[in-house]
């Protein structure tokens, strides 16, 4: 999380100016709307002046062109105008549809509800009255803002996308940046650890001694190598799967609790994989000390292995307090954890291992009160 205050500060500012720069946009494109609307009534004024003095006239009068140009010109506004006898006449309707008395109803209904009628009097005697509509470019205009609102929304959740992926490539390179240094920093004491084991070797103590330390020695080496991959595109080499599951269980058999029962099983004897040693260790063994915490250090630890043809699945099974449909995928998140101590970061690293490294796949396959089953995976080279 980015807690500088300056930033803080320049996205609130960034914030602000956005939401001003979108409601003065709103603000003008409705002032605008409206300032449209008024010249389209002026227009149909206008025209209902020019529908007076045409039916009041006589055949002797000379109106000259101007009424003429008034009619002509109003192209775009549908009209619908009802004389005193009745009779109805249209303008810019369909024409099929006009002859169609229940759709003019209709439609004088629906301009009622977008423009106030104009009355057409002559002398205090009521002629006709003018219905009109918005014109398509109204209609259009009318839209405007909604598509705008679109538009800005899907422009800010790019931002927050952009935002949020960089966010988290950052945090990605800080762990991986943490991870090497402390690496780096295991190196230097591990160096020394394995001068003063060759020197112990030459004194006259108990070979079993130097021995467990060697292992310890071997563990730690195995700790910082794993480290030191984390943030960089591991090596694939051909390797025995059946093996190397295999060998991560039987170490861990031997430094749990006796009180935890384990079992192993594999459809094959061998089964070639593309594998990075170091990381596929590291996997098999949170798998497996995931499903210990899960039991409370006694239960029934099941390691199985199915080989399908072209993909290889490794189940592991334990008989822990399971875990609820809802958190299946939660689980492999950063930071999610049921455990009172922890960082919660075991299975997402497994899940970076599996999925990004080593282009497989992992999940829950099962998980009731009875115990939780996570299956990993991968590609064959059969």
């Amino acid at each position: 999380m980015n807690f500088n205050p300056k930033n803080r500060s320049s996205n609130l500012t960034l914030l602000i100016a956005s939401f001003a720069i979108v409601s003065l946009i709103l603000l003008n494109t409705n002032s605008f709307f409206k300032k449209f609307k008024e010249e389209e009534r002026l227009k149909m004024e206008i025209w209902a002046t020019a529908q007076s003095e045409f039916q009041q006239s006589s055949e002797d009068t000379d109106l000259g062109n101007l009424h003429l140009k008034v009619f002509q010109n109003n192209t775009s506004t549908p009209m619908i105008l009802v004389n005193k006898d009745g009779s109805v006449k249209t303008n810019n309707i369909d024409k099929e549809k006009s002859i169609d008395s229940v759709y003019v109803q209709k439609q004088i209904l629906k301009f009622q509800s977008e423009n106030i009628p104009i009355s057409i009097d002559q002398q205090g005697e009521h002629l006709a009255t003018l219905y009109y509509g918005n014109s398509e470019v109204l209609n259009k205009l009318k839209y405007y803002p909604i598509a705008l609102l679109l538009i800005i929304f899907l422009f800010a959740a790019v931002i927050f996308f952009f935002f949020k992926t960089n966010k988290a490539s950052e945090q990605n390179k800080v762990w991986a940046g943490m991870a090497k240094e402390t690496a780096h920093q295991i190196g230097t004491p591990l160096s020394s650890l394995l001068g003063w084991n060759e020197l112990l070797k030459t004194e006259n103590i108990n070979p079993e001694i130097t021995k467990e330390i060697a292992k310890d020695i071997t563990r730690l080496e195995t700790i910082t190598e794993r480290f030191s991959k984390i943030g960089s595109l591991p090596k694939l080499d051909t390797y025995d799967i059946v093996k190397e599951t295999k060998d991560a269980y039987e170490y861990l058999k031997l430094r749990s609790s006796k009180l935890i029962e384990f079992s192993f099983t594999s459809d094959e004897e061998e089964i070639p994989v593309m594998l990075n040693h170091t990381l596929f260790n590291w996997t098999i063994e949170n798998l497996v000390k995931n499903g210990i915490d899960a039991m409370k250090g006694k239960g029934s630890i099941h390691i199985k292995i199915i080989n399908e043809g072209k993909q290889v699945h490794i189940q592991v099974s334990d008989t822990g307090h399971g875990i609820p449909k809802s958190n299946f995928q939660a689980i492999f998140n950063p930071g999610v954890t049921s455990k009172k101590r922890g960082w919660g970061l075991g299975l997402s690293l497994v899940k970076r291992i599996v999925e990004e490294y080593h282009k497989g796949k992992i999940k829950v396959l099962s998980s009731n009160k009875q115990g939780t089953v996570m299956q990993l995976t991968l590609k064959t080279l059969s």
